[in-house]
Parts: C-alpha cells; structure tokens; sequence
C-alpha cells in the first residue's frame, strides 16, 4: 500500500499541542482539534472571539504585550501563560508564535505545562523554603529583603529586621534527641508565625536562628514592642518525653537606614543586637551566654 498524504487540516488535527491563527485585533480565525482537549472549547465556541477573552485575568496585559512584540516580526519560542478551562479551571500554557504579515495573522502552536508547571512550583518551594518547618529559608529572606529594601529606599516604605535566636533550645536535643529537637524547631516556627502581621515575613536562616522581615516598621521602639510580643509567645512550656521545656530567645533590632542601608549591613547590625541582647540578659542572671567568650559581643565563629 503506497502511504498518501493526509490533508492539511487533518495534520493539524492529529497534532497534541493546538495549533491556533488569529488576527490583528486578536479574534480567533481557527483553532485545530487539540484546543478542544487541552481547554474545553470547541470550535463553535471560540471561532470569532477575542483570544484574550480566554486568558487568564491576571496574564491578559503581558499575553498583550507579547502579541504586539510577535506582530513587530519577533519570533516567540516560549512564551507561558494562563487560560480559563470551559470547566473554570486554569491552564498553563507554553506558546511558540510568529506573525503572517502578508495575510496579516498570528499563528501559534501551544503546548499544555500544567503538569511541568506544577513541578517547577514545587521545585521552586524546595528552593526557597527550610524543609524542617516550612518557613522560607535564607535565601528567599535575602530575596524578600533586597525587594522591601529598593521599595523603601525609593520612599514607597520603611522596614525594620528581627535577629532572633533561641535560648535553652539544646537542652531539647540533649533530653529527647533530635526527633524531639526537631519537634519544638516546628512549634517554634508556628507560633512565630502565628504571631507576626500580614505582610511581615518569618525565615528560619540555620539552626535555632530566626529572622523577621518588618514591611513598614517605623522605627526601633514598634519593632521592640513586636520582639517583646514574638518572645511572649515562646514562654509557654513545650513538651518532651521528659517533661515540659522553657524557651527564652535573644532579639537584635535593625532599622533601615538608621542602622543600615544595604542588605548585608543590617543582617550583621540585627546579628550583633542579637548578640548584645543574649550577653545582657545572661549577665543579669549571672550566667555567660554559650558559645561567647567573657566581654565579646561578636558572632560566635
């Protein structure tokens, strides 16, 4: 049997990615089968729409943007977006377009990443985000921060950090093991977290260290009375094994600008308070705080 070549249309039609041709204004001139099973359409249903009718909501002014860039004679290769399912649902979306100018139409070919999109999210929470209790981690404060900080230094806000590190917490590891240190680490940050305001943000930065990103802290008495509150809900007893545990926690306030400008400078500003404040309260009850020789106020190595 001698193969013969199907016609155009059924090609397209064969194709799993969906292959679409709008106009100048962004109507839908003609969609292949494909558009169908990835987004619930039929032909009927879109043939003569606006495009943009069908992203979603919060993607329309860049899916703009790109439509104008690819009818400028740029050739888009991945382009995301998102769509509206018939069924309501979102769908991602990677494009690859190019413009017709001759018969003034953009053609496009999308391939579904809904499945690809949810894995490089959760790629990205891994990343991001300190696998014992579930706060971001170092290195998404230093993103959030270096964020708050070019917001306020353009005078858009001020902010306010948080070095904060647990005292008593090894006697968790010494009496349960680190199951049970791992455990108060979690209630830890729960509490914490509970007790932050909307849009501050909680980081667990390496072992018992903690730091809070303050967005529009005014100055260093505001972020003392949150420091004051943060520690009050660190009191209460958490259970081991053993008996009941008492956590204290050392807390180094740092402003911007007063007391820095840059990232860099007031993490340490906010580490050395942290240190002062653990050195001051231990002097009070006649101890030398762990790790710190007599009379320093610097960072253990």
């Amino acid at each position: 049997m001698n193969p013969t070549l199907p016609a155009p249309s059924e090609i397209l039609d064969l194709l799993p990615d969906a292959v679409c041709v709008v106009d100048a204004e962004g109507r839908l001139l003609f969609v292949s089968a494909s558009f169908e099973r990835i987004l619930g359409y039929g032909r009927d249903d879109v043939l003569g729409r606006h495009v943009f009718d069908l992203v979603h909501p919060d993607d329309r002014a860049a899916t703009r943007q790109q439509a104008e860039m690819v009818m400028g004679g740029t050739l888009q290769r991945h382009f995301r977006n998102r769509y509206i399912h018939k069924e309501g649902h979102s769908v991602d979306i990677q494009w690859s377009a190019r413009w017709h100018a001759e018969h003034g139409v953009r053609i496009a070919v999308g391939r579904e990443v809904t499945d690809l999109r949810r894995a490089e999210r959760e790629l990205e929470h891994l990343a991001s985000h300190d696998p014992l209790t579930g706060l971001p981690n170092r290195h998404h404060l230093q993103r959030e921060l270096q964020h708050a900080l070019d917001n306020a230094a353009r005078g858009d806000g001020s902010l306010a950090l948080l070095y904060l590190d647990l005292d008593g917490f090894k006697a968790a590891n010494d009496r349960g093991g680190h199951s049970a240190g791992d455990r108060v680490l979690r209630e830890v940050a729960d509490r914490l977290q509970q007790g932050i305001r909307h849009g501050d943000l909680i980081a667990r930065i390496g072992g018992d260290e903690f730091v809070v990103l303050l967005s529009g802290c005014h100055d260093a008495a505001a972020a003392r009375d949150i420091a004051n509150m943060l520690r009050a809900r660190l009191h209460s007893p958490h259970s081991l094994p053993d008996g009941p545990l008492q956590l204290d926690a050392s807390i180094g306030v740092a402003c911007f600008p007063a007391d820095g400008n840059d990232l860099e400078s007031l993490l340490a500003h906010a580490d050395r308070a942290m240190y002062a404040d653990k050195r001051l309260r231990a002097t009070r009850a006649g101890l030398t705080p762990a790790g710190l020789p007599a009379g320093s106020t610097q960072h253990a190595p």
